[in-house]
């Protein structure tokens, strides 16, 4: 398994080098609600077909709906409503050689990858996200909150499957 996200000062940055390709950048703003997730997964998928990466559909639903999940349960008020309309955003990048998926929340609590052990319900969301993913980690998002990614090789480059 691949080393839990470390912290922000020695993150890696998830944007390399080269500049996103053309048209390659498509985003979501979530108003922070349990559907939310199923959006985003329509949202990655509908994006990725038009993209021409469809073997990349199944991996990027599951870790945009569990990095969207994690925000709206973890990272919003849970009983007040957010004055923000679209307190949660999903975007996805797509580089030569990699498709980086973000999701940027209000809250700067770091992510949290647990160790649900065998009997329980729920936490494995990030375990996922870390075994579908080349590498995931995180950043503050200036002025406030976070921004969590997953980085997947594009299908025929080194890395894929």
């Amino acid at each position: 398994m691949k080393r839990p996200p470390r912290m922000p000062a020695d993150a890696p940055e998830y944007a390399p080098e080269e500049p996103v390709v053309p048209g390659g950048f498509s985003a979501c703003g979530l108003d922070g609600r349990p559907r939310n997730a199923g959006q985003a997964r329509k949202f990655a998928a509908s994006t990725l077909h038009e993209w021409a990466l469809r073997p990349l559909v199944a991996d990027v639903e599951l870790i945009v709906s569990e990095l969207v999940g994690n925000a709206v349960r973890h990272a919003l008020p849970p009983a007040a409503p957010c004055t923000d309309e679209y307190p949660v955003w999903l975007g996805l990048f797509r580089y030569s050689s990699q498709l980086v998926c973000a999701v940027t929340d209000p809250s700067p609590e770091p992510p949290r990858l647990g160790d649900p052990g065998p009997a329980a319900s729920g936490g494995r969301g990030l375990l996922l996200v870390d075994s579908l993913s080349d590498s995931w980690s995180w950043r503050p998002t200036p002025p406030a909150g976070k921004t969590v990614w997953a980085c997947l090789p594009l299908p025929g480059q080194r890395g894929s499957t």
